[in-house]
């Protein structure tokens, strides 16, 4: 298994060889590190501040924590998004931070958008089949479904898991236009909140949460972010909430990577960051191999995500 090469965000996070960086002392280190990367890049850019889509998780408060510790709370902004119904309890997580943290926050409701987007862009650019589909009224993946999530059977999340995957892709992406919308009209610089143990699994969607200015946290494995959450003093009920990308109702990371991030962290720290083959970070970790394999398999096929799009190198160029 070829080793990590690079990601598009900034490696600003010196990490040890044996451990994770999680200890106090670390948290401090990091935390500094991050707040004067924020800083320094905003001045570099002339920027006014910067903007945060909130979603009431960890990664994006602890974005926006970070954020304010750099710029203060003035030159901050948090954006609210939520589509599903699903969605209502972190929307209100978010708009309940923002309100403590003593940022602006703006928010608005994309179904309608996504809706619009189902009824009459999907149909004409999809696939003939699903076009045929989606143009029956009384279709159970209709656009109002899709959009909302598949609450009709939200334990099992029932439906087209393409189809669905698809709507969630779409989702992300009109966030991304939605903040540079209001980043460009203020001059801000928008921060993304991916944190390392997702770029590396390529768990986000190209062009929509994996487009931003700035990753503060990109280089944080999911077991360090919380432990520099747990430092700054987030809210508990943050930092211990279960990690989902929030494309349909129940739907969580565990189940759609296969494991936790505390058996998926110690092995991607040694399959990307210590170069070592499929086994030998496998049984370091103990973890089983299927599951170890798999893992390995999304790292190597998500490659295209974290890097430039070539071009064909015309001239030497």
């Amino acid at each position: 298994m070829p080793g990590y090469t690079g990601t598009n965000i900034q490696n600003h996070v010196e990490r040890p060889d044996d451990t994770f960086r999680t200890s106090e002392a670390a948290t401090a280190d990091v935390g500094a590190k991050i707040i004067s990367y924020i800083e320094t890049a905003v001045e570099e850019a002339d920027a006014n501040g910067v903007i945060v889509a909130m979603s009431g998780g960890i990664d994006s408060t602890l974005t926006t924590a970070l954020a304010i510790e750099a710029l203060g709370n003035d030159r901050v902004v948090g954006v609210g998004l939520p589509c599903n119904k699903s969605d209502a309890l972190d929307v209100n997580d978010a708009r309940t931070i923002a309100e403590g943290m003593g940022i602006e926050y703006r928010e608005a409701h994309l179904r309608p958008l996504v809706g619009l987007f189902t009824d009459t862009i999907a149909p004409a650019v999809g696939p003939r089949e699903a076009s045929a589909d989606s143009s029956q009224p009384s279709n159970s993946s209709s656009s109002s479904e899709l959009a909302s999530g598949p609450e009709s059977d939200s334990s099992t999340g029932a439906g087209p898991i393409e189809e669905r995957r698809a709507i969630g892709n779409l989702v992300a992406r009109l966030r991304m236009c939605c903040l540079y919308y209001a980043a460009n009209r203020s001059s801000h610089l928008v921060l993304g909140t991916a944190n390392r143990s997702e770029w590396l699994l390529g768990y986000f969607t190209k062009y929509g949460d994996g487009a931003a200015d700035l990753y503060p946290i990109g280089d944080l494995y999911k077991t360090e972010v919380r432990a520099l959450a747990k430092r700054l003093g987030l809210p508990k009920r943050i930092v211990g909430k279960e990690p989902t990308a929030g494309f349909w109702a129940s739907q969580t990371d565990a189940d759609e990577l296969g494991a936790s991030y505390d058996e998926i962290d110690p092995f991607l720290e040694r399959l990307a960051d210590r170069n070592e083959d499929v086994e030998t970070a496998a049984q370091a970790v103990q973890l089983d191999c299927e599951t170890a394999r798999e893992i390995a398999d999304r790292y190597v096929r998500t490659r295209h995500k974290r890097t430039t799009p070539s071009t064909p190198g015309v001239g030497g160029r």
